[in-house]
């Protein structure tokens, strides 16, 4: 997760790690990283439909500090050109999967997913969209991935541990039905072994919260 939003006077150091839990073997660790340079087989960004100038001007974050931002430069303005030009719209659960040069960022493939009209967001839409993902993930053949909601940083408010909660709820359920189907020999795939929540400094304690609550309850739960 990445640069969400809430009211902390508590500042994380970047490049900060923490493995909350684990889950059905899956190990969900927080870090306080951008997209374009976090090292993993697979980072996944979201995005809304385009608005001119929207990860640019206020109330988005501040470059410096919006990853969205970041990963836009170090791809050259590749995803603002494919976002104005409508050969990414940012619909909702829309899909792109990306390798881009070895060095460009820090993960080895991105896969971009729409959120849709950011004026029509709800957090429960996270879940889905994390479930996206993580199948996606499976299909990719990686063994862990990397995740940055972005929000924030295309200017919308959210509030960190409600989508920590949410995304973890979605990669749960997503997984445990991929379980359920190669119990019955109706698929296979590589376990996954860790999933990355990025946060922003800001926020990384409070979506923190919002992974360990989850945890919790899953683990509280028979599956």
């Amino acid at each position: 997760m990445s640069n969400e939003t809430t009211q902390s006077s508590t500042v994380t150091p970047f490049g900060t790690t923490k493995i909350w839990g684990k889950v059905d073997e899956i190990e969900y660790e927080g870090v306080v990283q951008g997209p374009s340079t976090q090292t993993t087989p697979l980072q996944v960004a979201c995005l809304f439909e385009y608005v001119e100038g929207d990860i640019f001007n206020p109330p988005a974050l501040p470059a410096e500090l919006n990853g969205m931002v970041h990963l836009d430069s170090a791809l050259d303005g590749l995803i603002t050109a494919m976002r104005s030009s409508g050969q990414f719209e940012g619909r909702e659960l829309e899909t792109l999967h990306l390798q881009p040069p070895k060095g460009k960022i820090s993960a080895d493939q991105l896969l971009l997913i729409g959120l849709g009209n950011r004026n029509m967001f709800s957090v429960d839409l996270m879940i889905a969209v994390s479930r996206t993902a993580l199948r996606e993930a499976l299909r990719l053949g990686v063994t862990s991935y990397s995740f940055a909601a972005d929000i924030k940083d295309a200017g919308v408010e959210s509030v960190p541990n409600e989508l920590s909660e949410r995304i973890v709820q979605g990669a749960v359920e997503a997984y445990r039905v991929q379980l359920m189907l190669q119990s019955k020999a109706m698929t296979s795939f590589k376990p996954l072994t860790k999933i990355s929540l990025l946060a922003g400094t800001a926020f990384f304690v409070t979506a923190g919260t919002g992974i360990l609550n989850k945890i919790t309850e899953y683990n509280s739960l028979k599956l």
